[in-house]
Parts: C-alpha cells; sequence; structure tokens
C-alpha cells in the first residue's frame, strides 16, 4: 500500500475503460515482451490470454480496483510481489488481490502461456511502477494488431459479451459450456473451468475448476463456465 500511495500522490492516474469506444482492445496488443489478447468479455468479467517470450516479462505493476486470476497453460515461470516470488508452471492458479503489485517473467525457454481473469472488468486500472521497457508511469498501449484466425465474435445467449475460438497460434481453444454439460463431460484435453457467475464479482471470489483428476469440485449446473482446451 505504501508504493501505490506514493504513486498515486505524485500524480499517476489509473484510468477507466470506455466500454463501447476503446475498440483497439478486442485486437491483439504487441507487448515488448510478447502480446496479449481477450478470450472473453461482458460487462463484468475481462479473460486476457497472455504469451510471454522467453527470458522476458511484464511490468512491476498494480490493479487498484480488480482482482485478478493467474492461470498458466504452458511454460515455466515465476510471478513477483513486493514480498516474494511464486513458481507458474502449466496448472498454476494464482489469485492477486486488488492493490497487490506483481510481474510475471518467463523462466523457461519456450512461451509462457497464461490467462488472465479480471473482474470487475477495467483494462485500464493499472499503475507501472517498475518495467524493463521504460513503461514505468506509463498508462495501458493505445496500438493494436489485427487477429485474423479467431476475431471476436458476439455469445448470442449472453448479455453483451463476445470471445474468441482460441489462441493465434491454435495451441487452446476457447468454448462456453454449462456445468451440467462439463459435470457429464470432462476432457482429457480440458485445462480450466472459469465461471461466468456475477457472484465472483460481487465477493471476490472466483471458483476456477480444473479437470485434473484429484479435482473432485462440482461445476454449478445452473452456472455457464468458459472452457479453456488444449488442442490435439
Amino acid at each position: 500500500m505504501k508504493e501505490l500511495n506514493r504513486l498515486v500522490m505524485n500524480g499517476i492516474r489509473p484510468f477507466n475503460e470506455q466500454f463501447d469506444e476503446d475498440s483497439h482492445l478486442n485486437e491483439v496488443i504487441p507487448k515488448p515482451w510478447g502480446y496479449e489478447y481477450r478470450a472473453y468479455v461482458d460487462d463484468f468479467f475481462d479473460f486476457w490470454a497472455l504469451h510471454v517470450n522467453a527470458p522476458h516479462g511484464t511490468s512491476m505493476h498494480v490493479h487498484p480496483r480488480k482482482l485478478t486470476y493467474l492461470l498458466c497453460l504452458a511454460g515455466q515461470g515465476v510471478t513477483s510481489t513486493l514480498s516474494g516470488d511464486v513458481k507458474v508452471e502449466a496448472g498454476t492458479i494464482l489469485r492477486i488481490a486488488p492493490g497487490a503489485f506483481h510481474s510475471t517473467r518467463n523462466t523457461g525457454d519456450e512461451p509462457l502461456e497464461l490467462i488472465e481473469v479480471e473482474a470487475p472488468r477495467n483494462k485500464f486500472d493499472l499503475i507501472r511502477l517498475s518495467d524493463d521497457y521504460n513503461r514505468a508511469g506509463t498508462s495501458y498501449e493505445s496500438v493494436s494488431l489485427q487477429e485474423p484466425e479467431h476475431p471476436m465474435r458476439r455469445v448470442p445467449y449472453l448479455p453483451h459479451a463476445r470471445m474468441r475460438g482460441g489462441t493465434p497460434d491454435g495451441r487452446f481453444l476457447f468454448d462456453i459450456r454449462t456445468g451440467t454439460d462439463i459435470f457429464y463431460r470432462r476432457r482429457p484435453a480440458d485445462v480450466f473451468y472459469i465461471p461466468l457467475c456475477l457472484s465472483g464479482v460481487v465477493h471476490s471470489h472466483v471458483e476456477i475448476l480444473t479437470s485434473l483428476p484429484e479435482d473432485d469440485r462440482r461445476p454449478q449446473v445452473d452456472k455457464f463456465y468458459l472452457s479453456v482446451t488444449r488442442k490435439h
């Protein structure tokens, strides 16, 4: 909290996303460490896929208002806070509270693939403390690249929701499934199931399920989930 107070008192501001105006956020956002892009978005949730090249890493940054979950799809890395480090590998789920500074670095030889679950939605809720690429104190990027393979598309049965069919490299696919479908058809290639329910925003707790045999938690049959699947 000390560092956040210092940055705010020095005049650095987190901004607010304009849902119907910031259309570049629906494209691929190039980063000095790789790129990121939306996997799913509605009026409350924002899920971003991050592709971090070796040996690069994100800035040490904070989201003052929103809760973040970091899910690792593939690769190896380390997520650092102002008080310590946590190893990140395929299957890792990290909860990052609002106001917690954090950065993630690729420590392996292959790209580090992550999903960042953000609630409530606000991509511009960002303050950078330090950065390897001279971006400390800067706001979120305004440049984007079109991604023709999996463009954002509407989800007709979920209000104001859009999603992609998969990652640009085709390694992972995104799909919306009911809790009932997941309960009866857990697939070996499934990686994560992320609930799309408002209780996660209201209570700042998103119960993300995995397909691991030891994960015996049951999906809520009356809820929708974003399913992340590894392509064969």
